[in-house]
């Protein structure tokens, strides 16, 4: 099943673990030392991150370790790049409005 990147970025500790991992390749159990929760739930929110393409896992003899794969990200940049637009749009013309009122008076 492959799930939406937007499901990813939806919960704290996942974007906590691509922060984690981008920085550097942890094995599933490095990577759940920097959380106070449960192995089992790290290891969900990585499956979920894996199903969404932001994690690559690869086998090292026993151990897996995760990847962030970040390309992915893309998609929400673009998605909340066409917001940004409108809001500084509406910014600026909210502060021309505000310098005319001001000159007014």
């Amino acid at each position: 099943m492959r799930r939406d990147v937007f499901q990813a970025i939806a919960d704290p500790t996942r974007r906590e673990i691509i922060q984690l991992l981008s920085k550097q390749s942890l094995n599933v159990n490095a990577v759940a030392d920097n959380f106070d929760i449960s192995r089992p739930a790290i290891s969900r929110h990585v499956r979920i991150l894996t199903e969404c393409g932001l994690l690559v896992i690869r086998q090292q003899g026993r151990e897996r370790y995760c990847q962030a794969d970040l390309r992915k990200l893309k998609q929400v940049a673009e998605w909340t790049d066409r917001y940004r637009e409108f809001w500084t749009r509406k910014l600026d013309a909210l502060e021309e409005f505000l310098e005319k009122d001001r000159k007014k008076k």
